[in-house]
Parts: C-alpha cells; sequence; structure tokens
C-alpha cells in the first residue's frame, strides 16, 4: 500500500515531457513538464503534494481525511497532500496522471493517449 517518491518520479518521468527539478530555494524537487509543476515531494518523505481541482481536493479529503489534506501553501489552489504510507498506489498513479494531463500542452497528452 505504501508508495515511495521514487516510485512516483519514475511515473513521471514515463510521462511525455515529465521530469524532476530540483529547487533549492525549497530544498526538495518537483515534478513538471514543460517548466510547470504539477507535483512535489522528496526521496525519504512521508509526504508529497499533488495539483487538483478545487473540487477533486474536496471530495479527496472528505472521503479519505486520513491519506488527503489541504497542502501548504498551494492548497488554496486545489493541491492536495497525500500521505504516501496510507495511499494506494493505482489510486496516486491516477492522481499523478491527472494532475500532468491539466498540465501539460495539449499536444504532449495526445501522444500519450494515442500511446
Amino acid at each position: 500500500m505504501a508508495v515511495k517518491y521514487e516510485k512516483v518520479r519514475a511515473w513521471v518521468e514515463a510521462l511525455p515531457g515529465g521530469q524532476e527539478v530540483m529547487v533549492e530555494e525549497w530544498g526538495h524537487p518537483t515534478l513538471r513538464v514543460n517548466n510547470k509543476m504539477f507535483a512535489g515531494g522528496a526521496p525519504g518523505s512521508s509526504t508529497m503534494s499533488v495539483k487538483c481541482t478545487k473540487e477533486e481536493q474536496e471530495v479527496l479529503i472528505a472521503e479519505q481525511p486520513d491519506v488527503y489534506s489541504i497542502a501548504p501553501y498551494v492548497g488554496r489552489f486545489g493541491w492536495v497532500q497525500v500521505q504516501l504510507s496510507k495511499v494506494d498506489a493505482g489510486e496516486l498513479h491516477e492522481l499523478i496522471i491527472e494532475a500532468w494531463r491539466r498540465t501539460a500542452p495539449k499536444k504532449l497528452v495526445k501522444e500519450y493517449e494515442g500511446a
């Protein structure tokens, strides 16, 4: 059931344009597409933040408050903080894919969906 950051990074790097970018000022890496962030975390961390819609954030937190919470700093924009030790891997994978889709250029999304 537990998911490690390294697994999420591998999922992201397998997506068209997906990459990890270290932000020295923040002290941790971010996961991006076209230099636009859609997730963040760090190796060894028990949590990570993922971009969602406000509606999705509300549903996730209401249904699984032990797994999801409002992310620090960016929660007001819909981001959730995920407890990696408690999240289902398949559910997190789908959440990451949706965050990437929301952020990626349409051309990359079409490339992914056509693969």
